[in-house]
C-alpha cells in the first residue's frame, strides 16, 4: 500500500499521518457538497454518539466520492471528527467570532473533553476507532479570550481552540492522547491503517 485518501481539509491530520510515515492524497467535498449539514446535531444525542456517526457519515461521503470521480477503489479512505464536550453539550467549531468567545468562556477554569473518531475503509472492510481526553483550562479572564480570538486561531476549530497553538498556554492539564487533541489520535489510527495494510 503506497497512500490513503485523507477525506480532511485539516493541516493538523495531514501533518499527523506524515508523521506516521503515511503518504496520502486528499479527497475534499465537492462544491456542490454540503459538508456543514453532517455535522448537524441530532436532537440530544450524546458526544460520542454525535462524534462517531458523523465520522461515519463523512467516510460514506468521501466513498461514493471517490466512486463518482473514478477514482482507485483499492485505495483506503481515512475520515476523521473531533469535537468538544463540556458535560454533554457538544461544542463544534463557532459561527464566528462572538460564538467563539463564548465559547471560550464557558471552558474557562473547566475539564473538558475532546472526542475523535477514525474510520478507515478498504474495498469492503471498514474500521472505525474512538478516543477520548480530558483537558483542563485555567481560568481565562476576558482580556485573554480576546486577545485569542482575534488572532483567527479559535475560527474552523471544535471547541474554538487549538491546542497545538497559543492555546497551549490556557492548558494546566491533559490526560488522553495529545494527538487526538488535535484532531488525530495516532495510535488508534495507527492500528486501524495496519488492518489496512500498511506498514506503520
Amino acid at each position: 500500500m503506497s497512500f490513503v485518501y485523507l477525506a480532511s481539509q485539516s493541516p493538523r491530520r495531514a501533518q499527523l499521518l506524515e508523521q506516521l510515515g503515511v503518504h496520502h492524497e486528499l479527497l475534499l467535498a465537492d462544491d456542490d457538497e454540503d459538508a456543514e449539514a453532517l455535522e448537524a446535531v441530532h436532537g440530544a444525542e450524546s458526544p460520542a454518539t454525535y462524534v462517531q456517526r458523523v465520522t461515519a457519515l463523512k467516510l460514506d461521503a468521501a466513498v461514493e466520492r471517490r466512486k463518482r470521480r473514478g477514482l482507485a477503489d483499492d485505495v483506503p479512505v481515512l475520515c476523521a471528527d473531533t469535537t468538544v464536550a463540556l458535560g454533554r453539550t457538544i461544542f463544534g467549531k463557532p459561527e464566528d467570532a462572538a460564538d467563539a468567545r463564548r465559547m471560550l468562556g464557558l471552558l474557562s477554569g473547566t475539564t473538558h473533553r475532546v472526542l475523535t473518531a477514525v474510520a478507515v475503509q478498504h474495498e469492503r472492510r471498514r474500521d472505525a476507532a474512538f478516543s477520548v481526553s480530558r483537558v483542563r483550562f485555567a481560568t481565562l479572564t476576558p482580556p485573554q479570550i480576546a486577545r485569542y480570538v482575534e488572532s483567527g486561531e479559535p475560527l474552523g476549530k471544535a471547541g474554538a481552540y487549538a491546542v497545538q497553538g497559543a492555546a497551549a498556554a490556557f492548558v494546566e492539564y491533559i490526560g488522553g492522547s495529545y494527538s487526538g487533541i488535535m484532531g488525530l489520535p495516532m495510535f488508534e489510527t495507527a492500528q486501524l491503517l495496519r488492518r489496512a495494510g500498511f506498514k506503520v
